[in-house]
């Protein structure tokens, strides 16, 4: 497992945009290109769902609610996964979590979160109309 650390949560009114970017943290000789990696988003009282993820390849992968207005993109050389949200919604908000597994290569839809092991800690995303 790899240690993870997201940030850049915040509030926010509709319309407006955010960027969530998730970094390695402690475990200086892992590679986030060995990594697929996905957002995923909770809101109190519901399980983890899905955001977007993008694979070894890079290839990505969004959600139905938010493809078009969210875009998620790794930098392998700084080990960071960033999250740019757009066009913000009052239903976005969330806390939102990173997580990586070395063991999915290629993705043709979004990882369930069963398959993935390391998460980070969160963080709020705040959307108000």
């Amino acid at each position: 497992r790899v240690k993870l650390v997201e940030f850049g949560g915040g509030s926010v009114q509709a319309g407006g945009s955010l960027r969530l970017s998730c970094v390695l943290s402690g475990n200086t000789y892992s590679s986030f290109g060995g990594y697929c990696m996905e957002w995923f988003l909770q809101v109190p009282g519901k399980e983890r769902e899905g955001v977007a993820a993008i694979d070894l390849q890079g290839v990505t992968i969004y959600s139905n609610d938010v493809r078009g207005r969210f875009t998620i993109s790794k930098d392998n050389a700084l080990n960071a996964l960033h999250l740019q949200m757009n066009s913000l919604r009052p239903e976005d908000t969330a806390m939102y979590y990173c997580a990586a597994t070395p063991d999915i290569t290629g993705i043709a839809s979004l990882p369930r979160e069963r398959f993935f092991e390391s998460w980070g800690q969160g963080t709020q995303v705040n959307v108000s109309s």
